[in-house]
Parts: structure tokens; sequence; C-alpha cells
């Protein structure tokens, strides 16, 4: 897809706020420093339409972004992120669970992993949560382009491993920097949305 246009419309926390819309949503989750916003920039040909920060743990809402008139992001609050209090995490744990169990416009989950570690627990128990969900996953590896390319492979079969990953499920190797990756998000994301 060729973005033209791209707007943040609104940061919710409740589903009375949401955009009340047909449009389909592709939700993106990860940990806080994963490199969500730069996934989003990467896809949308923009430098910081969503905020890149050294503070991890910055997106504390549900962020939908409007792309094309065509479709919406949702950025969910990154994950595994020390500094917020335990009261603070369960209210975005609720927030991000209703959001993702219950709203019908959403038709995938952009899951992002950095690909130069092992997943976190986090990260697992987000790919569990969303098969038991049965929500479509497309699981991004972010910062490919901080690996050697020859130890891609290893890389790739060690998150496979670890998130017990679903052959049903898409994976793509990304990277910001090099745009690797990136036309193969937009053909995952637009069979997604059909």
């Amino acid at each position: 897809m060729k973005v033209h246009n791209a707007e943040i419309v609104i940061s919710a926390v409740a589903p009375k706020q949401y955009p009340e819309t047909d449009l389909p949503e592709i939700a993106l989750a990860g940990r806080s420093n994963v490199g969500k916003s730069s996934f989003i920039n990467t896809l949308i040909e923009r430098k910081n339409l969503a905020r890149t920060s050294s503070k991890p743990g910055k997106t504390q809402t549900l962020n939908f972004y409007l792309i094309e008139n065509t479709l919406h992001f949702v950025d969910v609050p990154g994950y595994g992120y020390a500094k917020v209090s335990k009261t603070e995490r369960a209210k975005w744990g609720q927030m991000i669970e209703t959001y993702l169990t219950q709203r019908e416009q959403l038709k995938a989950v952009v899951s992002l992993v950095d690909m130069r570690h092992e997943p976190s627990v986090e990260d697992v128990q987000m790919y569990q949560f969303l098969k038991y969900y049965d929500l479509p996953v497309i699981v991004v590896a972010t910062k490919a382009d901080k690996i050697p390319r020859g130890k891609w492979n290893k890389h790739e079969s060690v998150i496979k491993k670890a998130l017990d990953f679903d052959k049903e499920d898409t994976f793509i190797i990304f990277s910001s920097v090099t745009k690797e990756g990136k036309d193969q998000a937009w053909a995952a994301i637009e069979a997604a949305i059909k």
C-alpha cells in the first residue's frame, strides 16, 4: 500500500472512545523498546507520526492511526517495562485485553519481537493470548539490521521455538533501517483486512 494520508485520530483508554467506524483495524503489540513506532513510521513512510521515544513505556493509551481512510493501525501500550507501577500495568493489561477480545473491527495483530533476543516471557504470553482468542497473528522480528544476514535463520528458529509458533501465522524479518520486510508486512496486513 502506498500511504499518502496517515493521521492519529484518537488516543483511547476505553471502548466508548474508540472510533465509530467499520474500518478494519490492525493492532500492534510488543515490548516497550521493540521498535513499534519505527515499524509504523516505516510502513507509512513518515519520520515521526508515531512518536519514537528514548524512554520506553511512553505509549499509555490505545493510539488509533487512520491510514489512507481504509484502515486503522492501533498501537497498544508496550509491555514488560519495569518503571511502571503494578497498578498502572494492571490497568493497561485490562485496557489491552478489552480491546483485543471485544473489538469486532480487529482483523489481525502484529506482534513485534526483537530479533536479537529470545522472546521474553511477556512476548510468549502475548502470542499465546492471541492464539487463545483465535486472533490472526503476524509476527514481526525487528532490528534485523543488527544481525548478520547469515545468522537470520538461526535467530528465526530460536524465536519460533520459544513462541511455539503456529505455521498458519505469518513471520516477517524486519528492519526500519534497511526497510527489509516492509513489503511483506504490507502484504500480510492487506491480506488480513480483505
